[in-house]
């Protein structure tokens, strides 16, 4: 993309966002798999949430050199597109070095030496033991079963809550309105009498805010738990998305509203970051073992992308029919997904991955679903 102007080729910039995209929407399924199957048992939440903190940091880093005083001016834009090649070249000199997944390597691929070696080298030759151990029974568990793709997994009965569960927390994820929120920041910024020359410097705020939120849930993800997170953030951002409502009704009624509703959107981003933004990718690695867990990241990560894409194609018409009382549409989404984890979803904190299955079992056996034996 850097070479396009130099070279006064366009079609550049379409090949290289479109390579750019296939490694992100690898990464975003692999990324938070891996993490989640090195991470030892008891902090397996914060060290998953890695993904969303570096995610909402990369963010807010673009935000920052993208402002028109350093590369985001006409005359260095293709450099600032360079930029990504950075951060590939550190994953391409540091990535051969890390370790295979050793949960990978025991249940999937057999190779048990290669296995213990990735342990030691993790959690050090004085605490791979109790990794071990949990590998081992979870491979007891599942070691008859074989690997299920994507086709397998959407007709596995006793897979079919996980697969429910994860599927409507990443289309939420989406639809809840976050970037709706941010096509309205600059509107609302404006409303609140901000110049219009210092308004990217207030939009800096909204992802020092996210990444600020991210930091903070993966400090509490293991003290609260997932489902306190995800609940809470779900209802708060449904508050936030009635109160956004209000304020914008009476946005040129009193001279204090523009700034109230300014703060709510904070809020509501906030709200974001600390439960669904950070807690959803770690709660899909943590319903699946392993010969489900890969095609489970292929599921939802395809629901995200085509929830992405569905508000992406409606958000115009929506906004254009309904103003901004479109909110109410996310409000409802928020109230049905906060309704759904808190009757579904079980907390998974501090939980191995098998006696996280066990409970979704008993969950078929009460829907009149086989329930597979417990060991």
């Amino acid at each position: 993309m850097g070479a396009s102007k130099p070279a006064g080729i366009f079609e550049l910039l379409i090949v290289g966002r479109f390579l750019v995209g296939l490694h992100a929407g690898a990464s975003l399924c692999v990324q938070p798999m891996y993490l989640g199957e090195i991470a030892p048992k008891a902090w397996r939440g914060a060290i998953s949430m890695g993904t969303s903190q570096f995610l909402t940091l990369g963010i807010l880093v673009g935000q920052i050199v993208g402002l028109r005083e350093l590369l985001g001016g006409e005359q260095y834009w293709h450099i600032l597109l360079s930029t990504i090649c950075i951060p590939a070249l550190i994953q391409l000199l540091m990535l051969p070095w890390f370790p295979e997944s050793p949960r990978y390597l025991f249940i999937d691929k057999g190779l048990e030496a290669e296995a213990l070696l990735g342990l030691r080298q993790l959690h050090g030759a004085n605490s791979y033991l109790s990794e071990l151990e949990d590998i081992e029974k979870e491979w007891m568990v599942i070691h008859l079963q074989p690997s299920k793709g994507l086709w397998g997994l959407l007709k596995d009965r006793l897979t079919r809550w996980q697969l429910i569960t994860v599927m409507v927390m990443n289309a939420g994820l989406q639809l809840s309105g976050i970037n709706v929120i941010y096509f309205y920041a600059t509107y609302i910024f404006r409303a609140a009498g901000i110049a219009p020359a210092y308004i990217p410097y207030v939009t800096m705020g909204t992802g020092a805010c996210e990444c600020f939120s991210a930091l903070c849930c993966g400090l509490m993800i293991e003290w609260l738990g997932r489902r306190v997170l995800i609940i809470g953030g779900y209802f708060l951002m449904a508050v936030w998305c009635a109160v956004i409502t209000i304020t914008l009704t009476y946005q040129a009624s009193y001279f204090l509203v523009p700034y109230m509703t300014m703060t709510f959107l904070f809020a509501f981003i906030l709200s974001f970051g600390l439960g669904p933004g950070g807690v959803t990718n770690t709660v899909t690695g943590e319903l699946f073992t392993q010969m489900a867990r890969p095609a489970a990241y292929m599921a939802s990560g395809s629901i995200s992308w085509l929830s992405f894409f569905l508000i992406s194609m409606t958000f115009p018409m929506i906004v254009g029919t309904m103003q901004h009382f479109c909110f109410i549409i996310f409000l409802f989404v928020c109230l049905l997904v906060t309704l759904f984890v808190y009757v579904v979803l079980p907390e998974t904190k501090n939980k191995t991955f098998v006696e996280i299955e066990k409970e979704f079992w008993a969950r078929n056996m009460r829907c009149g679903l086989p329930i597979a034996p417990a060991d």
